[in-house]
């Protein structure tokens, strides 16, 4: 849902943006890359501190680069493998920060064993995630599933958990339950996903196989 209605609302809102950057000389490539780091520095440098609040604005800024860079490359008529490619990789580092940044708030002041292996879960799952996709196209199969978590929807829930649980140091009592509340959501609907698209693909893998398994035998009665 998020894919379809958010992503399209933003890209409309951001094309602009990525025209004036054009305009400066920027490339796709760069602001991927400028995009990733500053994601990276939002949750290295403020989660593992529990500055949730200021780490998720920081974050939230520079996630947007993920629309500007294809925005851009369509604008230049140069979307390419590599920078698909590009743009992919860098998607895996960047949610690996985020919930590594969370992880090490849980291992250090954040005390709490549970919540750190639900949130490297979460890191994991999210990667293997997007590998069952990848691996299944590979093959030459569609993985034509929604499923019910899936990158946007596990960024837009883990992000603005953790920047309402950062309203804790300003004085709002409780929120800070939100964000472990949150990690829990996206456990438990990654490992949905992860089972959705397993199934889909052993499904498609299948069907695939039947139809090879025909038409082999149909050239093999031809001959």
């Amino acid at each position: 849902m998020l894919n379809k209605y958010a992503r399209a609302f933003f890209t409309r809102v951001l094309t602009p943006f990525a025209a004036l950057l054009i305009r400066l000389g920027v490339s796709p490539d760069a602001v991927t890359l400028i995009g990733t780091g500053g994601v990276m520095a939002g949750a290295l440098v403020f989660y593992p501190q529990g500055e949730f609040f200021w780490g998720t604005v920081v974050i939230t800024l520079f996630v947007f680069s993920d629309l500007v860079d294809g925005n851009m490359a369509r604008q230049l008529g140069r979307s390419s493998r590599w920078g698909a490619f590009l743009d992919s990789t860098l998607d895996r580092v960047a949610d690996a920060a985020i919930f590594g940044g969370l992880a090490l708030w849980y291992a250090g002041r954040g005390d709490s064993l549970t919540l750190c292996a639900v949130t490297i879960f979460c890191l994991a799952s999210g990667q293997v995630v997007s590998y069952t996709k990848a691996r299944g196209e590979s093959i030459g199969l569609p993985v034509n599933v929604n499923g019910l978590v899936e990158r946007a929807e596990r960024l837009v829930i883990s992000l603005v958990a953790c920047g309402f649980a950062g309203l804790h140091k300003f004085g709002v009592p409780g929120i800070q339950y939100l964000l472990p509340v949150a990690l829990w959501i996206v456990a438990v609907g990654s490992l949905v996903t992860l089972v959705q698209r397993v199934v889909t693909v052993r499904r498609e893998a299948a069907e695939a196989d039947a139809v090879a398994a025909a038409t082999e035998g149909r050239e093999d009665g031809a001959a």
